[in-house]
């Protein structure tokens, strides 16, 4: 009992570091572009910057929480439109995608669609995704990334040109502290943190392999529709 809420201490501790220093390298790298480019902070560079921020406050935040309730984040769920939230995320991923030297592609959203849940966590678990795409795809290849409808469903396409994925190898990606290629700089967190995201929203996370080309992760959740107020 003691070697297994040791383990389970350790996985917290990663999740919360893994996640800090996500916040902490966007903030960074907004930060250098700006300064490096001479650009302002009142657009697209400062909204990076002040996401970032915003996040590490309530990762901060949330993980009192945790000490203080010893019963896990708890979701602050609300409707929010999908074209938003990926506009949100692409502004990040552009930054990471260029220190990278690959491409990202994002497809044009339905205005019309919308999701429920915790916008922090799914930000989050989408951020991973890409992080970990921008990380194993190859050098000066693309990454695409697509948010559409399918019957009662919001699925948001992450796909790479990592070269495929070794058999049997899907499923055991989204176990904790699991890295399966030659670069260790991270802790292999980043798939279980996407995936216990994903899940507390009422979602499901999958990954498909393209073999000899890379992977298509996809996070599926439920489908709702933006609200307009009456005029």
């Amino acid at each position: 009992m003691a070697d297994r809420q040791a383990i389970e201490m350790h996985q917290r501790l990663g999740f919360f570091a893994h996640e800090l220093r996500n916040f902490l390298q966007t903030a960074t790298l907004a930060f250098t572009a700006a300064k490096t480019g001479n650009l302002s902070l009142s657009g697209a560079t400062g909204s990076v910057l002040e996401r970032s921020l915003d996040g590490l406050r309530d990762l901060i935040s949330h993980s009192l929480d945790e000490v203080r309730t010893a019963v896990g984040i708890s979701a602050q769920s609300g409707l929010f439109s999908v074209a938003d939230f990926i506009a949100d995320v692409k502004y990040a991923a552009d930054l990471a995608a260029q220190i990278r030297g690959c491409l990202l592609t994002v497809s044009a959203v339905d205005t019309r669609l919308a999701i429920s849940g915790d916008r922090d966590q799914l930000y989050s678990a989408l951020g991973n995704l890409l992080q970990n795409a921008f990380k194993f795809t190859q050098h000066h290849t693309e990454v695409t990334l697509d948010a559409y409808a399918l019957s009662d469903r919001i699925l948001i396409d992450v796909t790479d040109h990592c070269g495929g994925l070794p058999p049997g190898n899907a499923e055991r990606m989204f176990l904790p502290f699991t890295q399966n290629a030659t670069d260790k700089t991270g802790l292999g967190l980043g798939l279980s943190i996407a995936r216990r995201n994903v899940e507390a929203n009422n979602g499901i996370i999958s990954v498909r392999d393209v073999p000899g080309t890379g992977c298509v992760f996809t996070i599926s959740l439920p489908r709702r529709a933006v609200t307009t107020e009456p005029a």
